[in-house]
C-alpha cells in the first residue's frame, strides 16, 4: 500500500495554496513543526520565515529551484517558497542564494502569491 504524500496548506494574505511535501527525513520534520505562523521576509519573488527546529538532512541539497518549489535552507534555519524571479536570476527560474534542500511542490499556481506580496505574516498548517 502506497502512503499517500503529506500535504500542507499555506496561507499568505487572501491567497490559500497547497503544497505536496516529498518524502524526505528533512520534508518530515517541516510536517511536524507545523502549524506555525511566521512573519515572513521577501527575496525577490521568494517568501522565506524562520522554521526553528528542523534539521537540515540536504537529501536534495541543490541551487536548482523551479517555481512552485518549497525548500528549507539549513545554514539560516529558514523555509523558503519560490514563485517567481529572485535577485540571482538569470532566466525565468528562481535561483537561491545558498544551496537548499527542496522539500515540496506548491499544488496548482505559485504566481498567485504575486498578489500577496506586502503581507506580513504566513501561516503553514497540515492540510
Amino acid at each position: 500500500m502506497t502512503v499517500p504524500a503529506k500535504r500542507i496548506r499555506i496561507t499568505v494574505g487572501g491567497v490559500q495554496l497547497e503544497a505536496e511535501l516529498k518524502k524526505t527525513k528533512t520534508a518530515d520534520e517541516v510536517y511536524a513543526a507545523l502549524p506555525v505562523t511566521a512573519t515572513m521576509n521577501t527575496w525577490g519573488e521568494e517568501f522565506y520565515f524562520p522554521l526553528p527546529g528542523v534539521r537540515d538532512h540536504r537529501e536534495t541539497a541543490t541551487t536548482q529551484v523551479k517555481v512552485g518549489d518549497v525548500a528549507f535552507w539549513g545554514a539560516g534555519q529558514v523555509l523558503a517558497i519560490f514563485f517567481g524571479r529572485t535577485p540571482m536570476s538569470v532566466g525565468a527560474d528562481p535561483v537561491p542564494a545558498d544551496r537548499v534542500n527542496i522539500v515540496g511542490k506548491i499544488v496548482g499556481d505559485a504566481g498567485q502569491l504575486r498578489r500577496v506580496m506586502q503581507a506580513s505574516t504566513i501561516l503553514l498548517e497540515p492540510a
